[in-house]
Parts: structure tokens; sequence; C-alpha cells
């Protein structure tokens, strides 16, 4: 197996003829919220991350943040303008995806349709020239591990998409590389398959010896499978950490509102303070007084009293007797708590409220037009700067 080391790399697209003329003439090419140089479209830039042998990395971001790119650079399907690509201490800049011992996983299955699902799980060891006995050995261990040993002799268009994605990861796995790619595999299912088929690849990673690079769009897919989460935006990493880590710590605006679902709260109308040397927010009517942990971070980085963006989750807001005062719009029922759209200081916010162990009479009393209060503990707080949009505490 393998670990990876990625340094500084680098994707620019050139410009097309048409876009080349418009640069000349000073006007502005395609519009992107990616950097445009006079090489091109910078569509990746300054990437760099060390991946242990065997871990589990997924690239997560909205479309456009270059998280398949990268993959792409990876698997040799794209050249890499610049930096540095290790698997191992081999440097594979310049080196064919044939020859770099990885599989990928793509999004559209990528199967033949004319072979059988025994067939094309066999195509690449059959390339290789693998002695048959082996070919037959290593297919039927991957269609096990994968459970599609009674679909063996079907082909791909008798196949429901979890069955195809499966043929796919089997295709994959049967070659032992030392690095398995996977680019938005489950995108194509829906959501009951999604959960199904999240749950196989965290048993897959179990039972096989590679290292996994998985790049999603969907953070719960991140959150669930990664044994650490890297988050980008506009060709630039936001911030690598563990899914904990990013969840309990983001380091910015941008992905302490990209990761959680429903989004975190932000108030922008907050003030942190010192009050007989702690620290404390002020929200409306609301003061609030910060955890010891946040108290030696802030502390730690010597941070003044200022105007911030004061970012909550919905599941840390509770509805107490006194507290800031809101007006409930929308009252989504979703079994185990119910989701509130609330109007308040001018602004939605959205509350998780468990209804555990509530009455159905107070259940009910939060339905559209009421009135209610609420309030967050100070261990819950996110503080980010108004100018930098950077999480105080980093």
């Amino acid at each position: 197996m393998a670990s990876l080391t990625l340094k500084n790399i680098k994707k620019v697209y050139p410009f097309n003829g048409d876009d080349a003329k418009k640069k000349k003439k000073g006007e502005p090419a395609k519009k992107t919220n990616l950097q445009v140089t006079d090489e091109g479209v910078v569509a990746v830039q300054e990437f760099n991350l060390d991946i242990a042998d065997k871990e589990f990395i997924v690239l997560v971001g909205p479309s456009g943040c270059g998280k398949s790119t990268t993959l792409r650079m990876i698997a040799g399907l794209e050249e890499i303008s610049g930096g540095e690509l290790y698997i191992g201490d081999r440097l594979v800049n310049d080196v064919a995806p044939k020859d770099r011992d990885i599989a990928m996983v793509f999004q559209n299955y990528a199967l033949y349709p004319h072979m059988t699902v025994y067939e094309n799980i066999a195509f690449a060891l059959k390339l290789r020239k693998t002695p048959k006995d082996e070919i037959d050995r290593k297919v039927k261990e991957a269609a096990e591990i994968l459970d599609i040993t009674q679909y063996l002799g079907r082909k791909p268009k008798a196949l429901s998409g979890g069955q195809r994605q499966r043929v796919a990861i089997g295709r994959a796995i049967v070659r032992e590389p030392k690095v398995l790619l996977m680019d938005e595999p489950l995108s194509n299912l829906d959501a009951k398959l999604r959960n199904q088929m999240r749950a196989e690849i965290i048993k897959l990673r179990e039972r096989i010896n590679t290292t996994f690079i998985y790049v999603t769009h969907d953070q719960t897919e991140a959150m669930t499978l990664g044994d650490r989460i890297v988050i980008m935006k506009d060709g630039f990493i936001q911030q690598i950490g563990t899914p904990q880590e990013v969840f309990n710590h983001p380091y910015n605006l941008f992905v302490a509102t990209f990761i959680g679902t429903p989004q975190m709260n932000m108030f922008d109308n907050a003030k942190l303070v010192k009050e007989n040397g702690k620290y404390a927010v002020k929200l409306d009517c609301l003061t609030v007084e910060l955890s010891e942990d946040k108290q030696a971070a802030l502390a730690k980085n010597n941070v003044a009293e200022q105007d911030v963006v004061l970012g909550v989750r919905p599941e840390h807001i509770t509805l107490e007797q006194s507290g800031i005062d809101g007006k409930v719009d929308v009252s989504e029922m979703m079994g185990s708590s119910v989701h509130l759209h609330v109007t308040s200081m001018g602004r939605d916010v959205v509350m998780v409220v468990s209804t555990m162990n509530m009455s159905a009479a107070e259940v009910g009393a939060l339905s559209n037009g009421s009135a209610v209060k609420y309030n967050f503990p100070g261990h819950v707080c996110h503080l980010f700067s108004k100018e930098t949009g950077i999480n105080l505490e980093a």
C-alpha cells in the first residue's frame, strides 16, 4: 500500500481561443470565482496534503471548487501545472496513469455494457495477462465482499444503480491498487441507496488494505466516511481535520456554514466583550459568558473586544422562558425533533428542538405564528472576525 504527498500542487487551465482574445483586449473572460492569471484559470492552487498509508481522505466542497480536478491529477488524467505528487517515495508527476498502481471509481460507473459482471470485474486482470485461475479467485472474492456473487452472469443493464456501483468498485479492488480513488460514486443513487452504499464502503475499507481518496459535495458523506476531511473552495484548501474537528472548530465562516445540517446560524450583530476579566458575547438582550476552553483560546490569541459574527448551530439553541424573542414562520416535524424557522432580529433563525421529552400539546404549541424565546450556552458559541471571517479561536 502507499502514502501520498502533494506539495504545492497547482492546476491552470489555459484560455481557449475566445478567452485569450478577450484577455488581450482587457475584457473579462468567463465569469468565475476562480483566480484568473495571464496563464489561464487557476482551478487548484497551493494544495498541500500528506496522506498516510491506509488512510481514508475525503475531499469535499461545492461544485467547481477543484476537488475532482485534484483527484484527476492524482490519477494522472489531468496534467499537473505545478508542484510535486509522490506516491510512496516515488515522484509521479510524469508517470502514466497505468503505471501509478491506482484504481478509480467514477460517478457514472463506466461499465462495459456488452460484458457480464464477471467480465467487467476481470477485464483489468486480463489486460495484465493474469493467470485464469487467479482471475477467477480474485473476481469471486471481490464479488463476495460486495455481495454481488449472484449477479456475476448478468449484464449491467439488468442491475440497479447500487448494484452497478458495486460492480465498478469490484473492478477497482481486484487490482489490489495502492490507492483507490472515488469520484462522487454515490451521487447518482437515491437517498436510501446512498445510505446503504456508505455503510458498504465503510465495511469495504475494513476488509481491503488500501489508501482511499474520496471526492464528494455531500458533507454527510464526508463526515461519515473520512478519517480526515479536506474542505475546498475556489481551488484553495479551507481546512483539513477530522470530522469532529471541522464540526467543533471550523476555521472560517465558509467551513462553519458548509459543515452541518441544517447549517450554522450566523448573527452579524454580535459583540465580543470582556467583563470582570472574562470574555462574553452580547446578542440582543443576551450576554453569554464563554466556556473556559474558549476563554483560554481567546486569551492566548490576545483577542480584543470587537464586533463579531456569532455562529450557533441549530441543535445548540434551546427554547427558554426568557431570552431573545422570535416568531415561528415554519415548523417542520422530523419525528424525534422539530425544525423551527423563526424570524428574530429581522433574520431567519433555524432551531432543532428535540421532541423526546415533550408532550403532544407542547409540540403542537410550536406551530406557525407562535411566539418563542430562545437562548444558548457559552460553550457552543463560534466567534468569527467581521474583517477576515476567520475563527477568533484559531
